[in-house]
């Protein structure tokens, strides 16, 4: 694989100057050019039913956190969005003699894959680098004071370009996200069911907080599509069974494999999400909160879990609420919003709405409460509103306009963004 690595090929005038706009240059809260993800699958009785946590197989863990770097490339006539930096960690931890086979297949797909060893544990193709490291007791449980489980040992495979300077905090993200412990879920109350947002109007003005629905009605891929892209957890077209196992045997592992054999075709599905979220353009939905905005109605920046930019590409301010250097990252509340509007997110992983309640303010959400999958509509509730939430279950966009209706906001045709 070399780099950099074409995601589009051709970009017209409207989209370099989104890119300038909107991902180029620093002075965010997050640098906007980077696409950043982890996941961390470990086995206990909590998760017992997705890991396959048994008194007996226990144990077992596996974290994959990739990080890449997009940026615009002018070596062609025409501009070019490319994959620039890329660095792809995998650690597995699983019983010594499945890790011995492991290491033994990795060789194979080293060699199949036409890698040039460079040292000991660092082989070469391209414009990539890629270190195998086994692990009787691995350092980052060392240095934690994490047991390893008796007869168990570990294997590091790091993919990365050439040029990429691994930080001590880009080591480190993956570790502390796992120091941080299982996320427990949220226990449901007794939230009200409504046809619409009109009880809103006794809470104006409110705040809103945004999740993947209104990405996935623009045509950016839902997270799932992240999961199976990365090989983290076994997705079946059987909507009965929603468990969705975790990956965490070795045998089982097939991205490792996938980028030794044929790290450019690998690309071509990781670099999806990022391309889908830069072609996407706001929809109504994000235009209607415009002019909620605008009117005075919706105050505050969005408080964005998503990494599309798609709301301030529709001119509004927004604030990048899921991050991995904080658990639970700081949320710049408005202070005359008294109420928080939840669209299209599934769960409070970053205790926003718990907050905004604990601040006396009123939630409502917005959702669909499923999804389709595999052509099958899978019901997907809503995890923790509690006693006096108000639950929409409907889509972002006609719920949004019909809103601005009740409130009397004309919401504008949507224009070509920026």
């Amino acid at each position: 694989m070399f780099l950099p690595h074409p995601v589009i090929e051709q970009l017209d005038d409207a989209q370099v100057a989104t890119w300038e706009k909107h991902f180029a240059g620093a002075g965010h809260e997050r640098p906007r050019a980077i696409e950043e993800g982890i996941w961390r699958r470990t086995q206990d009785p909590a998760n017992a039913v997705q890991s396959g946590w048994t008194e007996d197989d226990n144990g077992r863990r596996r974290i994959v956190h990739y990080r890449y770097r997009y940026d615009l490339d002018y070596t062609f006539p025409v501009p070019r969005l490319v994959l620039a930096e890329l660095y792809l960690y995998t650690s597995v931890l699983a019983p010594k003699a499945e890790i011995d086979q492991y290491r033994s297949n990795v060789r194979g797909w080293l060699i199949e894959g036409g890698w040039r060893q460079a040292a000991d544990d660092t082989w070469a193709k391209g414009d990539l680098r890629v270190t195998v490291t086994p692990y009787d007791t691995h350092p980052q449980d060392e240095r934690a004071d994490r047991a390893t489980p008796p007869g168990f040992s570990s294997l590091d495979i790091v993919f990365l370009s050439e040029d990429f300077e691994v930080t001590r905090t880009v080591r480190q993200m993956p570790w502390n996200v796992l120091a941080g412990g299982i996320r427990i879920r949220d226990e449901r109350g007794n939230p009200t069911y409504a046809e619409d947002l009109s009880e809103l109007r006794d809470f104006l003005p409110f705040q809103v907080e945004m999740g993947c629905g209104t990405s996935v009605e623009a045509g950016v891929p839902p997270l799932h599509f992240l999961h199976q892209a990365y090989r983290v957890t076994e997705r079946t077209d059987n909507v009965m069974k929603q468990t969705h196992p975790f990956v965490l045997s070795p045998d089982k592992d097939s991205l490792v494999r996938e980028m030794l054999l044929d790290a450019t075709a690998k690309a071509e599905e990781l670099v999806t999400m990022f391309r889908e979220s830069f072609l996407a353009v706001p929809t109504a939905a994000h235009h209607a909160l415009k002019a909620l905005h605008d009117a005075g109605h919706f105050v505050g920046p969005v408080l964005q879990h998503n990494f599309d930019l798609l709301a301030a590409r529709a001119g509004l301010p927004e604030h990048f609420v899921r991050r991995y250097d904080q658990k639970v990252p700081p949320v710049p509340f408005h202070p005359e919003a008294k109420a928080l509007l939840v669209v299209g997110l599934h769960a409070d992983r970053r205790s926003v709405a718990k907050r905004a309640r604990a601040r006396g303010m009123r939630v409502f959400f917005v959702d669909t409460e499923g999804l389709e999958e595999f052509g099958q509509y899978m019901p997907y509730p809503l995890e923790g509103p509690q006693d006096g939430d108000v639950i929409v279950r409907a889509e972002a966009t006609r719920t949004l306009i019909a809103l601005c209706q009740l409130l009397g906001v004309n919401v504008p045709a949507a224009a070509p963004a920026l």
